[in-house]
């Protein structure tokens, strides 16, 4: 598949939102569990408070994430590794007929060199501790487990990768 990693534009909102809503379906489908609905307008307010990547196969949206320095509110950061800076990765996701192919991890590869260039010292993210959570995905590409929490009633996996200086 000839793939290509790119910022996403205000005229992709639409296809982030549905490319979203599509993966949630299939982990509610294949997991029985409840995903919420992504908006156009939480896609939006993501645009602009951070910077999204698209995965782009033709003229097709196939993964999407999005990278942040503000810290989310599920994150405790006593569980990571003191730096001076890190970026958060949030929103991931990957057209289901298309996983397992690679798209997720060139995403993330490409996010590691945004993340170098902005300069952060680390990615942070959380992934559901459950067989729908991507825990394993995260570990695959590189990412340490920082810590295991309860937020919510949600369990939580922390993951940090430091970056190379």
């Amino acid at each position: 598949m000839n793939l290509g990693v790119v910022d996403a534009k205000e005229a992709d909102i639409a296809r982030i939102a549905a490319l979203r809503n599509a993966a949630g379906e299939d982990l509610a489908r294949r997991f029985a569990v409840r995903v919420p609905c992504v908006s156009e307008a939480a896609v939006q307010r993501g645009l602009s408070m951070s910077r999204t990547l698209v995965a782009c196969s033709g003229d097709a949206i196939v993964a999407t994430l999005r990278l942040a320095t503000k810290k989310p509110w599920a994150i405790d950061v006593s569980y990571f590794t003191k730096v001076e800076r890190a970026i958060y990765l949030h929103d991931m996701a990957v057209d289901p007929d298309l996983q397992r192919q690679g798209i997720g991890r060139a995403l993330v590869a490409e996010a590691k060199a945004i993340a170098r260039s902005w300069p952060a010292h680390s990615i942070r993210l959380d992934a559901y501790d459950a067989p729908h959570g991507a825990g394993g995905f995260y570990a695959r590409c590189g990412f340490s487990e920082m810590g295991r929490v309860t937020y919510r009633k949600t369990q939580l996996i922390y993951f940090e990768l430091l970056l190379p200086e």
